[in-house]
């Protein structure tokens, strides 16, 4: 019996070893980094946290198999899995990092739509990144216009420049519905609070108006003088005449310098050959042109031209704006 006693008592003292080795093993393993380097990590939806754990020790993290059950066990993280991508700083310990997944702290990348870039531009860029799902390939223009619910005929001017916010599985059409109807709110919102008597039928002939504005200056001052400008063009039965209308309807023909003979080329955007504004907008339109479009400087302007200092020189009358376009191609600074 002794014997007996004896071996019982060895036997838990092995035990109880044992238990403490692997106590204070799991006990460093919940107080180390999983990274000694930030890390991406994505998780699937759906994804068991087993893969999950298996897929962080392929990546070096701290810990064994074993290591991980327990911690699932224990503290009941299993079901803090949340599908997305997400940066594991160097530093955080399991708990850390669960406690960030729980939060849906994903990683989240931007994309800008840059004011003045026409549809064809904007496209080019989205089927570029390299983070956003590509889609655009599989669908035509008539089936965009339906997925971002617009009446119009196509895309052109119709995504608000901005830089969006997106997470890895995000589509470029994603992108796209989100900055249509953010342009949505703003055009009501300038819509309301417009000037009275401006030669707009609809909010989508003002956003016209704030892409020429857009493509004819990048001095913020001036938005407002142009529209004005273009507003009293309008009102008179002028011809706008303004040179980026006639670039747009060159398309891809444009070899980057518009020559005399383009001026007199008959398209729908020639403003130069037609009187009112273009049929469509002519690119993306800001906030800020579309806010100069709906409320236009007064004044009796109606002509401008570049004033060799980076911005334009404003006539009221034709004589005016001659002697200006003289002096502007001696190289004078206006």
């Amino acid at each position: 019996m002794k014997k007996l006693f004896i071996l019982f008592v060895i036997m838990g003292a092995i035990v109880i070893g044992f238990g403490l080795f692997y106590y204070s093993k799991y006990q460093d393993f919940l107080s180390t980094p999983v990274f000694q380097n930030n890390t991406i990590v994505n998780i699937k939806k759906g994804q068991s946290f087993r893969k999950f754990t298996q897929k962080l020790r392929d990546n070096k993290a701290n810990g064994n198999e074993w290591h991980w059950r327990v911690f699932a066990k224990i503290e009941r993280v299993g079901a803090w899995l949340k599908a997305g991508e997400f940066q594991i700083d160097a530093g955080l310990t399991p708990m850390q990092m669960m406690q960030k997944i729980k939060e849906n702290k994903v990683v989240t990348y931007q994309f800008t739509i840059v004011e003045g870039m026409n549809w064809r531009e904007l496209k080019y860029k989205l089927l570029d990144d390299s983070t956003l799902l590509h889609t655009l390939n599989d669908i035509d223009d008539e089936q965009l216009l339906d997925a971002i619910d617009s009446d119009k005929n196509i895309p052109e001017g119709l995504f608000l420049p901005e830089t969006y916010q997106f997470v890895r599985g995000d589509s470029d059409v994603d992108i796209l519905k989100r900055a249509h109807k953010s342009l949505k709110q703003e055009l009501q919102k300038h819509w309301q609070l417009k000037k009275a008597n401006l030669p707009y039928k609809n909010t989508y002939e003002m956003l016209t108006m704030a892409s020429i504005v857009e493509k004819e200056t990048s001095q913020a001052n001036e938005r407002e003088i142009i529209a004005g400008v273009f507003v009293r063009r309008l009102q008179k039965n002028m011809r706008l005449q303004t040179d980026p209308t006639v670039i747009y309807g060159l398309g891809e023909s444009y070899d980057g310098d518009i020559k005399s003979k383009d001026l007199k080329t008959d398209t729908p955007y020639n403003t130069y050959t037609r009187k009112g504004l273009t049929p469509t907008p002519i690119a993306m339109a800001s906030i800020e042109s579309i806010a100069a479009s709906a409320n236009p400087k007064d004044g009796k302007a109606l002509y401008f031209v570049a004033n060799n200092r980076g911005g334009h020189y404003f006539s009221d009358t034709y004589k005016q704006h001659q002697k200006a376009v003289k002096d502007y191609l001696k190289g004078k600074k206006l």
